[in-house]
């Protein structure tokens, strides 16, 4: 039994050893890559410049217009799925009955399960000629109909996620406000709420990150024109869908152009990588302990 022990513990070991290589694995190429890039390009360059035409004859490295669009749908989704996600959490924790709970919750994860490309044609062929009929100056690549869908997609997230913080609020705390006379809807805004902060708030920067980190969608619906811009009605380029443009294939590996998207894909795990140890220093900074 023991030797049994033994070589399930080693098992486990060999697992936890492989996820750390292929961290470490990852991150070096990416490091390797950007070091090599940066030996050619000015950092200065990169991070100020308001241009990015890395495979034009005349080749202009700013970052700037990739990080605003990706910025720009990041928000929108945000606008979309943080209210609607909350109130959703709201629903479901305090409001829904158990049956009903049971039902409403597994549907509204369904829409995690979609595959992004699906995401992506409904936001292309669906959302944005229903956004261009109330806004005939929307162009047919734009980044309001993927930020939206955007929203939707990650809704499930920012939902589950506050929901479940929610729910391990004791119900002392509830029982005392009713005791007091509170409401249900006073109660779960100012009572429960406020004492699952930290789940939520980890909810919300989890999925700005899964926003930042999206491909699929804005690479058929934003369209793949770098501007720096905050307009959400013109075609726009995220950082993600560059990658992807470059990746396809047309531009030979080893070039300068080539080692674009290794920058790119340096920054962006940067930046989610910043997002993650937030979510996870505010929820031990504020966490409740009942």
């Amino acid at each position: 039994m023991k030797r049994f022990e033994f070589l399930i513990e080693r098992a486990l070991l060999l697992c936890a050893l492989v996820s750390v290589a292929t961290t470490v694995g990852i991150v070096g190429v990416l490091l390797f890559e950007t070091v090599e890039f940066f030996t050619e390009v000015s950092i200065v360059e990169f991070l100020t410049g308001t241009e990015w035409t890395p495979l034009f004859a005349n080749p202009k490295f700013g970052v700037w217009p990739l990080v605003l669009g990706t910025l720009l749908v990041s928000g929108i989704a945000m606008a979309v799925a943080l209210p609607l996600g909350l109130l959703s959490a709201v629903y479901l924790s305090e409001y829904a009955p158990p049956p009903m709970r049971r039902v409403l919750k597994p549907v509204l994860e369904v829409l995690a399960g979609v595959p992004t490309v699906v995401y992506g044609y409904f936001a292309l062929l669906f959302v944005t000629p229903l956004l261009q009929s109330l806004m005939p100056s929307l162009a047919g690549f734009n980044a309001l109909s993927p930020g939206i869908v955007m929203g939707i997609m990650i809704l499930p997230l920012v939902s589950s996620l506050a929901e479940d913080a929610m729910q391990s609020v004791p119900n002392s705390l509830r029982e005392g406000a009713y005791a007091l006379g509170a409401t249900r809807m006073q109660t779960a805004l100012t009572v429960v709420v406020p004492a699952a902060f930290s789940g939520i708030t980890a909810a919300f920067i989890l999925a700005v990150s899964r926003a930042v980190g999206e491909t699929m969608i804005v690479a058929i619906a934003a369209g793949q024109q770098p501007r720096a811009t905050i307009d959400p009605r013109v075609p726009i380029e995220t950082m993600t869908a560059y990658i992807v443009q470059v990746s396809l294939g047309d531009t030979p590996a080893g070039t300068l152009e080539y080692r674009t998207i290794f920058a790119v894909g340096m920054l962006l795990f940067l930046g989610t990588f910043g997002l993650n140890l937030a979510s996870t220093w505010v929820r031990e900074r504020y966490r409740e302990v009942y």
